[in-house]
């Protein structure tokens, strides 16, 4: 099932939550938020009811824009360097980590599908991480890594856009150069643990402009999903609607040659074959 947030097109700013189905999109009129919907214990029964109460009135999905799908995450963690090459990529010589690294994004760093990603005025050094991500669906303290499926509600994808000189500002973090303002993007929907398994192999695929600059799978990763659940849960509750952005693959703009950073006028599209594709335009700030 794939989960959604929207306004329609026509002006009215309201935002609605709705499925999307192979014939549009069905609005669930009687769901407050995504966040409410993940946080019920029957969430998918109370989906499913409301697309039966729904009949056969569709939306196009031309005539919507979309929005992250989640309005208020308690936390958005953030893997840093979680391919093995992209730790490679240091030249420092450095052992495998032991350990995942670890950052937090807020909420008004991301936009949605097709909304524009912002590059400041303090920075030409915008670039792109593509990303996915596990939305936590079941509340959790000390999961065990066999038990870690159960407490994913589904998968969605990100732009985890960084400003790499603002990266460096502070000793011992990277907090304000993943922080912009509109900086990074959601979606372009949550995809269903029940359609779109955490457990399998899943590809992630970054085009800046149409050109192919990521491609790696998660039978790559260092530190895999379910790991990531058992490690975080802990030292922190996961709740749901937490998101866990779980790293990007090698070929960022920063290590091309020279660096290939974003500027406006780009187009950057996060694709995965059980997701789909995350679009977004780069604009400059005023």
């Amino acid at each position: 099932m794939k989960l959604l947030r929207f306004i329609l097109r026509t002006g009215d700013a309201t935002p609605r939550i709705g499925v999307l189905l192979d014939d549009g999109i069905v609005e669930l009129k009687g769901i407050s938020t995504l966040d409410a919907l993940l946080a019920a214990p029957d969430a998918l029964v109370l989906a499913r009811r409301e697309i039966d109460a729904a009949g056969a009135v569709r939306l196009s999905l031309n005539n919507v824009q979309l929005l992250t799908p989640l309005t208020a995450p308690e936390k958005i963690w953030c893997i840093g360097v979680n391919y093995k090459e992209r730790n490679e990529e240091y030249k420092d010589n450095s052992d495998l980590p032991r350990y995942p690294s670890l950052f937090v994004r807020n909420v008004g760093s991301f936009v949605g599908h097709d909304q524009p990603l912002i590059r400041p005025r303090v920075s030409e050094q915008l670039d792109y991480e593509g990303e996915l991500v596990l939305v936590i669906g079941k509340a959790g303290r000390h999961i065990p890594r066999e038990r870690a499926f159960e407490h994913i509600a589904g998968m969605t994808l990100a732009n985890e856009g960084s400003v790499r000189d603002w990266l460096k500002h502070g000793k011992f973090n990277v907090t304000q150069g993943k922080n912009f303002d509109s900086s990074g993007s959601l979606g372009p929907w949550i995809v269903t643990a029940d359609e779109c398994d955490p457990g399998a192999e899943h590809t992630i695929r970054t085009r800046v402009n149409g050109e192919l600059r990521q491609e790696d799978t998660t039978a790559r990763l260092m530190f895999p999903f379910d790991a990531l659940i058992e490690y975080l849960s802990t030292f922190a509750t996961l709740k749901p609607g937490d998101m866990i952005l779980t790293g990007t693959p090698t070929g960022t703009g920063w290590r091309q040659n020279p660096p290939a950073w974003l500027a406006p006028g780009d187009i950057v599209e996060i694709e995965s074959p059980t997701i789909g594709t995350l679009r977004n335009g780069i604009a400059q700030e005023a």
